[in-house]
């Protein structure tokens, strides 16, 4: 899904470290990093509409046009990114970066502008995606970090992340398998590694190929690995592709509770296998739920009853949701560069790299197979 939250106080590799005085990062940092964020997003919304204008009768033009919003708010998290490490002030404001918060807000607002018969009509392609694709590339996953010699923990977080949602699928695997905090670093920068370049890949890529807006979506939705990178190449290549990748990912996630369950009874019993940990019961699984599932249903649904109740009448406050929707992925595309750190990569070695890499390779492959075969013919 995103990218982890980077703790108050954090230093500028992402690391922890106390404020100065040993004590956290004071609340007044946050807020400033909180003012980062909204001036940031306010200079993203300003830039997409002032460089198709600058670059209007030039040879230019077409490619300013095509440049979506995502792109510049990640370049331009990118840059603060590096100011800020620079300044030893990413630490101190980073209690601030809520990619998570903002993408889950965002993709629960995005449920407002999916209509529900959009989402059911979907929803059967996209469950059987989900469910071959993420057994797939969590089994090939598993299989070459064992033939690679990684330990079983560090495994589990890496085929968990690169078949479900990323960060939040290997966060969830970090505390069924008890995995080290050193192993979860390693996987989220992975995930943030591979999944920025694949924002601006796979709209290229799905140009190339030909793909319609529902395969374009499918394929999206069901490889990169973060749900905000999702939506970010999700909206690169259009609306149609957006819901879409949202309602594959979303489907998606819903996995991530049945597989942190599953990975928590295999270690239990693996572990401990006289009995003596507590097995994985049903609390367990509602507790790993990603819960704002619901909430993007939800939203789909109150929105499908308000176009239905005031037609044409109805429409500006389902404009306001939109607006909504995009300021709040604005600020989690920016979070996403503001957050992004090679620090935790030094110590992983090429094993885990080779893993991650073999198995996102693998991922496109099955999934572009299976976005073509099941969206074949659908309409957004």
């Amino acid at each position: 899904m995103s990218a982890p939250e980077t703790p108050q106080g954090a230093g500028t590799d992402g690391t922890a470290a106390p404020a100065p005085g040993g004590t956290r990062a004071l609340p007044l940092w946050t807020g400033l990093g909180l003012v980062l964020v909204l001036a940031l997003a306010a200079l993203t919304r300003w830039l997409e509409s002032a460089v198709p204008a600058a670059a209007e009768g030039t040879a230019l033009a077409g490619f300013a046009e095509a440049v979506e919003y995502p792109v510049y708010a990640i370049l331009l998290g990118l840059l603060a990114n590096a100011v800020l490490s620079a300044a030893g002030l990413r630490g101190r404001l980073s209690g601030a970066f809520r990619t998570e918060f903002f993408i889950k807000t965002g993709l629960v607002l995005l449920g407002s502008t999916v209509l529900f018969d959009v989402v059911l009509s979907a929803a059967g392609p996209a469950l059987l995606q989900a469910l071959l694709l993420v057994t797939a590339v969590f089994l090939f996953t598993w299989w070459i970090g064992g033939r690679l010699g990684l330990d079983d923990r560090l495994r589990a977080l890496l085929a968990s992340a690169v078949s479900i949602c990323g960060v939040s699928a290997a966060i969830a695997a970090t505390g069924a398998v008890q995995a080290k905090r050193e192993q979860l670093a390693y996987t989220a920068s992975l995930v943030i590694l591979f999944a920025v370049p694949s924002i601006f890949l796979l709209p290229w890529l799905v140009g190339l190929l030909g793909l319609n807006d529902a395969q374009a979506g499918a394929w999206i939705g069901g490889n990169i690995d973060t749900t905000a990178a999702v939506a970010a190449s999700g909206a690169i290549v259009g609306e149609g592709a957006l819901q879409i990748a949202s309602i594959v990912k979303t489907t998606q996630n819903v996995l991530m509770g049945v597989v942190a369950v599953a990975l928590t009874a295999y270690f239990a019993y693996r572990v401990a296998p006289d009995g003596t940990r507590a097995r994985p019961g049903a609390r367990a699984l509602w507790d790993r739920f990603p819960k704002f599932v619901l909430g993007f249903l939800a939203a789909s649904v109150i929105a499908t009853a308000w176009a239905s109740a005031f037609g044409e009448a109805g429409q500006p406050g389902l404009d306001t949701a939109k607006a909504l929707r995009d300021w709040f992925l604005i600020a989690a595309f920016t979070s996403i560069g503001l957050e992004f750190s090679v620090g935790s990569l030094r110590e992983a070695g090429w094993r885990p790299v080779g893993v991650f890499a073999a198995a996102t390779a693998f991922n496109l492959l099955v999934g572009l197979a299976l976005a073509a075969l099941l969206f074949r013919g659908f309409t957004v």
